[in-house]
């Protein structure tokens, strides 16, 4: 439990920027309320509320999957450690994955399947709980927050602690500036779609690098390699999307 809470600190005020995000969209407040509990999806609830009453429904379901695409790269690296689970933690705990739990999960999958379910499930709950008071605490103060706080800080700063989490070997620290790159190369693709391009082209040459690695001698931990290498390319993408000053800037104040 105590691994989430430097992963968490960074999400409160994200949190808040989804918040205040929630009182100023068109979108019913209770409706985006309900969207913290039930979607719990950090950037891709922030797009979902932003775009509401700005873009058709299509254009928003199209926006929030396209940003959880990397989730697919989560599922897969995870896979293994799942497969001696029970059928309703298989069921269940995708519901709790976030950027979060999957970089402090992907460094456990060693441990044994109990071992490794209580670790899961104890940080994905801390990380739900503090999100769940984060974003209506955002809806009640958000609106009498200064700008000079600039809030909208928040997610560039979350996504660039899980990099650093993250950057432990050289192809995840090539993972991390490839997915960067890209994603602020491509920022111009509707629906946020260069975070997806970011993220793959960062992790494609991750594996390109690890395995020259290998093949000269320096063996290290595939999995851990795998996990951070994900981690490190699809955080670095999402910075590259954030940070781009051109793009709609999540949590910018209208």
């Amino acid at each position: 439990m105590a691994d989430a809470i430097p992963l968490a600190i960074p999400a409160i005020p994200f949190g808040f920027v989804v918040g205040l995000a929630a009182t100023e969209s068109a979108m019913p407040t209770w409706v985006a309320w309900t969207s913290a509990p039930l979607v719990f999806a950090g950037a891709a609830q922030l797009a979902m509320i932003t775009l509401a009453g700005a873009a058709s429904v299509w254009a928003v379901i199209a926006a929030v999957l396209v940003i959880n695409t990397r989730h697919l790269m989560y599922s897969a690296a995870l896979a293994p450690a799942f497969r001696h689970q029970p059928r309703w933690m298989r069921w269940f705990a995708p519901f709790l994955l976030v950027d979060q739990t999957f970089a402090l999960s992907a460094l456990q999958t060693h441990r044994s399947p109990a071992e490794f379910r209580r670790y899961y499930l104890s940080v994905a709950v801390v990380l739900y709980a503090i999100w769940n008071v984060a974003v209506p605490l955002g809806m009640l103060v958000g609106p009498i927050v200064p700008d000079s706080w600039r809030l909208d800080f928040a997610p560039p700063v979350m996504f660039a602690g899980l990099t650093l989490f993250a950057v432990k070997r050289i192809p995840a620290a090539v993972a991390a500036l490839v997915g960067g790159s890209v994603s602020l190369a491509t920022v111009g693709l509707p629906d946020r779609l260069g975070i997806v391009v970011g993220a793959l082209c960062g992790v494609v040459t991750a594996a390109v690098v690890e395995q020259a690695m290998l093949s000269r001698g320096r063996r290290g931990s595939g999995a851990d390699a795998g996990g951070d290498a994900i981690v490190g390319g699809t955080s670095g993408a999402v910075i590259g999307a954030i940070d781009d000053p051109d793009a709609d800037g999540p949590g910018e104040r209208r």
